[in-house]
């Protein structure tokens, strides 16, 4: 990795939080420099603007969700125990290390729908690659006969998405940790009964 890599890189990880905290519309140059301990030179000779440090940092946070999703699932054998990590995975924040602020995907999508198209963009398609992912795991389980026929298979995967994304937001406004565990119960009943 070349010093321009690793300094990039350090700028990421250092204002991942910040970005996944305060959005991208709160975070200040003055934050960045702050976190990295850089001059807003050495910010802007390895980005072209904070534009570029955000994508660049939603990729990061996703990333270690998608890390521990994908760890979590090769510890699985059957399709229903694998859709079951999502339940796990975001029931209990506590137990992976999950990127501060909470899930990147409703974080952007929630600020930046109206107003950065390009961080909406990255955040639709990680929607999209979820459920084409949740997808695969309900085809490769009625395959395997675990789950039936007859199930509409991209409707369930709105579903546990927008049920798990749901319960991450009113869990954040509300401070109630007993609505998140309600919902994700409900989503384990949802991929039980599949």
């Amino acid at each position: 990795m070349s010093k321009a890599d690793e300094t990039r890189a350090y700028i990421i990880e250092k204002t991942a939080a910040i970005f996944n905290k305060k959005g991208f519309e709160g975070t200040s140059l003055s934050d960045i420099t702050t976190a990295t301990g850089l001059t807003k030179g050495s910010i802007y000779g390895n980005f072209t603007n904070k534009d570029e440090v955000a994508l660049e940092v939603f990729d990061y946070n996703l990333g270690k969700i998608e890390n521990i999703i994908r760890t979590e699932m090769s510890k699985q054998k059957t399709a229903k125990d694998k859709l079951l990590v999502y339940v796990n995975v975001y029931d209990d924040f506590l137990k992976h290390p999950f990127p501060e602020g909470g899930c990147p995907i409703l974080n952007t999508a929630t600020e930046c729908d109206d107003t950065h198209p390009a961080l909406k963009k990255k955040a639709s398609q990680a929607i999209q690659h979820w459920k084409e992912k949740i997808i695969q795991l309900i085809e490769s389980g009625v395959t395997a006969k675990e789950f039936k026929n007859k199930v509409d298979a991209e409707a369930k995967a709105l579903t546990i998405i927008a049920a798990i994304e749901g319960a991450i937001m009113i869990t954040k406004l509300t401070g109630k940790l007993h609505y998140r565990n309600a919902i994700m119960n409900s989503v384990k009943q949802i991929i039980e009964q599949l």
